[in-house]
């Protein structure tokens, strides 16, 4: 996997130095907002449900004639999880907030007016927050009573050991041409983390603990040139 991540990173500059040499460049830069849903991959596995969250961020867009681009983001986007107790009264939620910054791939076609987009590439980030809420003593489940039996409870209160993440992400979307130097840009985007939070060696609970999200977003960019 940490191949493959090098391997994404090095065509990103490889085609940045390609597209210098015989295109006139287009940069836009600008900023989105918008909502994640998001769980864990853990392994073994745990009972969730989505989690909702927020992000925000800002774009640097490179593109050229021939209907290829690349874009560098540095958002701050929040994932987790939340337990899912079926039919127990209980409420579990964990936020984790990551400093992310993708480096995409922008394949776009389209009019002067409309275009459609897709995105792909490597994405590294690194853990600034992490806020437990919890209707219940998530540090000593056993003590609760009526709390469902046969249940992995250690992700509960386990402290997260790697802040650093990295993933690959993909995403879909339109760009709706204000002006002539305005756009609007409209997002859905999956993330695929491929680093744990926990610890993952073989005398481990969790031999995977990886964050998966989808984010919405939209954007404003302004193109200089």
């Amino acid at each position: 996997m940490k191949k493959s991540i090098l391997l994404l990173i090095t065509l990103f500059f490889f085609a940045t130095i390609s597209a210098q040499r015989y295109y006139t460049p287009k940069i836009s830069v600008g900023g989105k907002a918008g909502v994640t849903f998001s769980q864990m991959s853990f392994s073994p596995d745990v009972k969730q449900s989505m989690l909702m969250g927020y992000m925000a961020g800002v774009s640097i867009k490179y593109t050229e004639e021939n209907y290829f681009g690349l874009i560098a983001e540095f958002n701050i986007e929040q994932r987790g999880w939340q337990e899912d107790f079926e039919e127990a009264p209980f409420s579990y939620k964990r936020h984790l907030t990551y400093f992310q910054i993708p480096l995409l791939t922008h394949i776009y076609f389209g009019n002067d007016k409309i275009k459609g987009f897709v995105n792909l590439g490597p994405e590294i980030g690194f853990l600034i927050g992490d806020k437990i809420t919890a209707d219940f003593d998530y540090k000593n489940p056993t003590s609760v009573p009526n709390f469902p039996a046969n249940r992995m409870t250690e992700q509960l209160y386990t402290d997260v050991k790697h802040k650093f993440d990295y993933g690959i992400s993909g995403g879909l979307g339109l760009e709706y041409i204000i002006k002539k130097r305005h756009s609007i840009i409209l997002e859905g985007r999956y993330y695929f983390g491929l680093g744990s939070i926990y610890p993952d060696n073989k005398k481990d609970t969790f031999s995977a603990s990886r964050g998966t999200s989808i984010l919405i977003s939209l954007g404003y960019m302004y193109r200089f040139k």
